[in-house]
């Protein structure tokens, strides 16, 4: 049995858990609230504080989704209480990020500056001027968002110039060697 799929989920003060038709389930927080269904033959339960996922049999497709379906459980109702939050760092002579009302303009080294408008349910922060920080409730939106960004402009391996991830590591290459002179009569 799986030992993600049997551990239950605590459900802290302030967040309220609602099972629905077809394993609809909504989880409403102080953040925010999130929907979403699951797979039917999963059977969720929830007493004193706590949720269970149960799964009917021990079939291949049931144990792949029972560990799956409560991890997505526990990101749904730590993302109503704390929020999600990626931090991306800008390196490079010349790039910066500035916020203009919701959306950020970044200078990376194009003729024109980039901008970015958040999609429902994101907010950037951005931190002097090369931290952004993509906040919001859902951890899949939120980790998409960050990629999307990095996209823009991903750190290149000889320079390290670009958008990374915080705390990313970056493979860098050495650059090409000169020529010495040797050889030459």
């Amino acid at each position: 049995m799986s030992r993600i799929g049997r551990k239950p989920i605590e459900l802290p003060k302030g967040v309220t858990l609602t099972l629905g038709e077809n394993n609809e389930v909504t989880v409403k927080g102080p953040k925010g609230t999130l929907t979403q269904s699951f797979h039917p033959d999963l059977e969720l339960v929830q007493t004193d504080g706590q949720l269970e996922v149960r799964r009917s049999s021990d079939d291949r497709l049931h144990r792949s989704l029972h560990g799956l379906t409560r991890t997505l459980l526990s990101n749904m109702v730590q993302g109503v209480t704390a929020g999600y939050t990626k931090t991306l760092e800008i390196n490079g002579v010349g790039y910066r990020v500035t916020r203009d009302g919701s959306d950020i303009v970044m200078a990376l080294g194009f003729s024109h500056p980039v901008r970015v408008s958040p999609p429902g349910g994101i907010t950037f922060a951005v931190e002097g001027t090369n931290r952004l920080h993509v906040q919001g409730i859902d951890k899949q939106l939120v980790g998409e968002e960050a990629a999307k960004i990095r996209r823009i402009r991903e750190p290149e391996p000889y320079k390290g110039k670009g958008i990374a991830y915080s705390g990313e590591r970056i493979r860098r290459k050495a650059g090409k060697t000169g020529k010495t002179g040797k050889g030459k009569k």
